[in-house]
């Protein structure tokens, strides 16, 4: 979904935002506030001209089957606690929540809203599909930027937006029943500041972050609430890894010697709206936080233009993870891709442990069965769906290579898409893990999962059910032999 909009837009964005800079049109109109109707303009607020509808193909970009809709719509909360600069609550409660479930604050851009954040990405989708919580707030005024910029909000309960962010969560952990030890953020452009800013005012709150199109904590100071940093904006603003980290250690919680999130960053490197220049110095900032190498620990290209870079800790465990999404402007994450996905699986949201990967049954949701490693997981054998019993044959991870594996007597195989490949009917097989494309797999939002070299989806034959019936690589079609469900 595309987020940038054309000159006049953004001109009326400017008087939207009550005079903040020009070219500051990072988000399409918000949503109401009003639920269940999230989507639906704000009274007084007409419709953008000519932004694309939720889940619509932009040109050039595949069609994507459509996320079931949602379950539960989002509440409105009021009187949530201390509450500086009078932000707006709505939290969205999935019917499959979880006993203690984790929490997910979500931000909106410049000229959105907690409802338009709902309605415009896959967070609430995903929280169905696993049981999470996610806060949705909206700034004041209506439509605003956050306030990254000012002393206040750069400073543990220094004030202003931060404070009123952290009532939130307190208020979902004591009224909800959500695990203090289970915090996430995310956010886009204004939205992935503030996710930077929180990070580093509170690492004690959160686990790990997820910032799409954002700048480093720090980078838009100007002492002023909701200021304009253009050289930010711009990517003209450089600075040592050191100095960065020194901003957090001294600035964002000062004397504080505990454990710091994990961090994930995005960005595209079309992006006219802000700097693709940031996503560097934010990985500066956060390796030198983190205490890893600033020479990524591997590289690779998990889907197409999707350019990743990992930095990992001695143990081995991702630190900072980015991605330079070639040719993207400013509009991520892109809903109906398996970018807020990606997102909440480096989170653990998705039943994965920090760093690590969700573990257990992979299983087909219409035939009620398990796709199985047959013969005992043997190399070159077309997997099958059979009745889940809880055996090793049955028991899948999903690794943070975006490989699903198996093992059985000792022997880890990997899932594959036969000879490479990506044509209908090719069969998924298991094979020696390799590293190769065909053995990395997207989960996405929507109960697929799909072949990262091929983008087809892992298909249960003929629309079976029966013990046997042979799994294989199918174009996407939305169908229920196309859904899935890891543990």
């Amino acid at each position: 979904m595309v987020r940038s909009r054309s000159l006049p837009a953004r001109l009326l964005g400017v008087l939207a935002a009550l005079g903040l800079a020009l070219g500051l049109s990072l988000q399409a109109a918000p949503g109401a506030t009003a639920t269940p109707q999230a989507g639906t303009p704000q009274k007084g607020e007409a419709p953008q001209a000519g932004t694309p509808q939720a889940g619509t193909p932009q040109k050039g970009e595949a069609a994507q089957a459509t996320t079931p809709r949602l379950a539960a719509s989002l509440t409105q909360i009021t009187n949530f606690g201390t509450n500086p600069t009078g932000l707006l609550m709505h939290l969205y409660v999935p019917g499959s929540a979880k006993a203690n479930p984790p929490i997910l604050l979500a931000l909106h851009g410049c000229q959105g809203s907690g409802p338009y954040l709902y309605s415009s990405t896959d967070f609430a989708a995903l929280a169905d599909r696993y049981g999470f919580l996610v806060i949705y707030p909206s700034t004041n005024p209506n439509g605003s930027c956050w306030d990254v910029s000012s002393d206040q909000a750069l400073t543990r309960n220094g004030g202003s937006d931060p404070v009123g962010l952290r009532s939130m969560i307190t208020y979902t952990e004591q009224h909800y029943g959500g695990n203090a030890n289970a915090v996430y953020v995310t956010g886009e452009s204004s939205g992935g500041m503030m996710t930077n800013v929180m990070l580093a005012d509170y690492p004690d709150v959160f686990k790990a972050g997820a910032a799409f199109m954002g700048v480093p904590y720090h980078c838009f100071y100007t002492g002023s609430v909701r200021g304009w940093n253009g050289d930010c904006a711009q990517g003209r603003l450089s600075m040592s890894p050191q100095q960065w980290g020194n901003l957090v250690r001294n600035t964002g919680y000062p004397g504080y010697n505990g454990p710091r999130p994990r961090v994930q960053l995005w960005h595209g490197t079309a992006d006219t709206i802000l700097s693709h220049n940031d996503l560097g110095e934010e990985i500066k900032e956060w390796t030198n936080v983190l205490g890893v190498s600033q020479t990524p620990s591997a590289s690779d290209t998990p889907a197409a233009n999707w350019n990743r870079t990992r930095y990992d800790n001695s143990a081995g465990t991702t630190q900072v993870e980015a991605y330079s999404i070639a040719g993207a402007g400013h509009e991520l994450p892109v809903q109906g891709t398996a970018m807020a996905a990606t997102a909440i699986h480096f989170m653990g949201l998705d039943g994965g442990s920090s760093g690590g990967g969700a573990t257990g049954a992979l299983r087909a949701v219409d035939a009620g069965k398990c796709l199985t490693a047959t013969g005992n997981a043997t190399a070159g054998a077309q997997q099958q769906i059979n009745s889940c019993n809880g055996g090793a044959d049955r028991t899948w991870t999903r690794t943070a290579s975006n490989q699903l594996t198996v093992t059985v007597g000792g022997s880890t195989l990997c899932l594959d898409a036969e000879a490479r490949g990506t044509a209908n009917g090719t069969k998924a097989i298991v094979w020696s893990c390799n590293g190769q494309v065909n053995q990395q797999w997207q989960l996405n939002a929507n109960g697929t999962v799909t072949g990262v070299q091929s983008g087809l989806c892992l298909d249960v034959a003929g629309l079976g059910t029966a013990d046997g019936t042979p799994v294989q690589l199918w174009s996407c079609s939305g169908g229920r032999n196309q859904q899935w469900k890891l543990g």
